[in-house]
């Protein structure tokens, strides 16, 4: 199996009549170690609590994906099941069984928490920008594996440029995606920490921090040419409707500029296709 071959058809890892997929069987919870690279880095108590609720009413219906590794074997898609067995104190639990090399093991994670977990933002981002350096893959090929759209890809991989501090507040759940997005707009760093804890206080909503990240750029940006007349001003609200970024124009003594905000080299190639198509 390659690494090409992964993506939305994860579901033929647990096909007991796919090629190389052994029986499906059951394993001792003492043989089973979690993968210490998968993506997933916190496991809430009370989501593990209420599948291990699902799991001693109806049973695990889906099984828990590993691979051999040692003595024992160990899990590529599937911990949470294995952490609410653990909590239920169960003995065994129904595994499939597969022969997958280090890459093959760290996609399938990758892949298999993408799509069916909730991570919180900064594991998604991270998931990404890890499919990318280590598997070379472009943003539109992250999103074609993990279904979603390369624009979602994109916004998620920005995450990745926030502060440290603030990347916490993201992923501890103190500070939500959209926040955290509009946070990127300020550049100050005393601006930023200080929007950042008011945001994560309930004090600021999405809009209000990116109306300061607009004020901020208005106040350090370079004296803009005069417009004569809201023409100027509709033109940059259709643009950044149609465009879907920030867009700036300016005009004066029969001369102007137009500006276009981008987010990375692909996000720049994809705008300048855009435009000689249109």
């Amino acid at each position: 199996m390659t690494i090409g071959g992964l993506g939305s058809g994860l579901d033929f890892l647990y096909d007991e009549n796919a090629a190389d997929v052994q029986v499906k069987k059951t394993l001792r919870l003492s043989e089973l170690e979690p993968n210490r690279d998968q993506p997933r880095k916190q496991f809430s108590e009370e989501s593990i609590q209420t599948l291990a609720d699902s799991i001693q009413q109806y049973g695990m219906i889906q099984p828990i994906l590993v691979r051999p590794l040692g003595l024992n074997y160990q899990i590529v898609a599937g911990e949470r099941r294995w952490r609410a067995a653990r909590m239920l104190g169960l003995d065994e639990v129904p595994v499939v069984i597969r022969e997958l090399s280090d890459e093959e093991t760290m996609a399938i994670a990758l892949i298999e928490n993408l799509q069916r977990e909730n991570l919180n933002p900064m594991e998604e981002a991270n998931g990404y920008d890890q499919l990318m350096k280590k598997f070379n893959m472009t943003q539109d090929e992250v999103a074609k594996h993990v279904g979603k759209s390369r624009s979602a890809v994109a916004n998620s991989l920005r995450l990745l440029k926030l502060p440290f501090g603030i990347k916490k507040m993201v992923e501890q759940g103190d500070l939500s995606a959209g926040h955290a997005r509009a946070l990127l707009g300020i550049h100050d760093d005393d601006l930023l920490l200080d929007t950042a804890v008011k945001a994560s206080q309930g004090k600021l909503t999405v809009r209000a921090v990116e109306k300061i990240a607009a004020n901020e750029a208005k106040m350090t940006a370079p004296q803009p040419l005069i417009k004569e007349d809201s023409f100027f001003t509709e033109i940059e609200i259709s643009l950044e409707a149609r465009l879907g970024r920030r867009v700036s124009v300016s005009y004066g003594k029969n001369k102007g500029t137009l500006n276009l905000e981008f987010y990375d080299k692909e996000d720049l190639a994809a705008l300048a296709q855009r435009l000689t198509k249109e």
